[in-house]
């Protein structure tokens, strides 16, 4: 979707990828999807399990029924409730009893060691980063020569699977990370040179809560040409924006990148450009409170 809005204050053709009008609600599903359909029919049978903030949830909760296979989610208890609603309507056990989204991930991972089951990691291997990578595959095809990519960044999971397309296909273009300043560790990361634990504090930006582990920051630094962080306040700013020139309705995650944007934060933005909206299940309470 071009956005004439965005466009004119960037000087430059901006174009929004709207993965919250995914069937799930954001850009997860591609990944799990992929992920679960690489399992070996044993793997298949002994079921899986993740952990997430919400949406990878989601999209491993909708491919499972649609494979057949049982599903185990661990969230933290600040999770949303349309996720957790989502999640356990898509037919998947839901455990929610864990203060954040790294105190679930671990209680995830042991959960599937106990129980010999598959861990679907959210942000991490091959197929999962495959599935990731069809956003970009996605652009490039309707977009042949967009120069810049603006992609949310949490765990990097959907920039790591967007760079290995862009990187081999298009290795011109500059790939641009953004994520909230109380969502910052790949930011931190990349600056000091190494891994960052940053406090866990609320945020709209849920979905890029968290910390990152090694594997986050080796993508990082191949994935991620210029790091952005934006505000709280902006990222707000920004939801209502979408709603208002549009009818986009995107989660704090989602929004991080037309934020950047509207703030001018993105040095030397060339285009065409194309900004990530990779979500939009937000709580219908926390909706009407931003942009009622």
């Amino acid at each position: 979707m071009r956005s004439s809005g965005l466009s004119a204050r960037a000087g430059t053709d901006v174009w929004l990828k709207c993965e919250n009008r995914q069937r799930t609600g954001s850009f997860k599903l591609r990944g799990a999807t992929n992920a679960l359909a690489a399992l070996s029919d044993a793997q298949r049978a002994r079921g899986v399990v993740a952990s997430s903030a919400g949406n990878h949830g989601l999209g491993v909760a909708h491919a499972a029924r649609a494979l057949g296979v049982r599903a185990r989610i661990f969230v933290p208890s600040t999770a949303p409730d349309v996720k957790r609603r989502g999640i356990f309507a898509l037919g998947a056990e839901v455990d929610d009893a864990y203060p954040d989204y790294d105190a679930a991930h671990h209680a995830a991972e042991q959960f599937a060691l106990e129980h010999d089951m598959t861990f679907v990691n959210p942000c991490a291997g091959e197929p999962l980063l495959a599935g990731q990578g069809t956003v970009a595959l996605e652009i490039i095809e309707e977009l042949p020569a967009v120069q810049t990519f603006v992609v949310p960044v949490g765990g990097a999971g959907l920039i790591g699977g967007m760079a290995a397309l862009i990187r081999a296909v298009l290795p011109s273009a500059r790939i641009v990370g953004v994520q909230s300043d109380a969502t910052n560790a790949m930011a931190a990361s990349l600056a000091a040179g190494e891994r960052v634990d940053v406090p866990v504090v609320p945020t709209l930006a849920d979905g890029l809560a968290g910390q990152i582990d090694d594997t986050g920051l080796a993508i990082g630094r191949v994935a991620i040409d210029t790091m952005v962080t934006v505000r709280e306040a902006e990222i707000a700013e920004a939801m209502r924006w979408l709603a208002r020139e549009h009818d986009v309705r995107a989660e704090g995650s989602g929004a991080v990148t037309t934020t950047a944007l509207l703030h001018g934060l993105v040095p030397h933005l060339i285009g065409p450009v194309v900004a990530v909206v990779s979500g939009g299940n937000v709580d219908d309470t926390r909706w009407s409170a931003i942009t009622g």
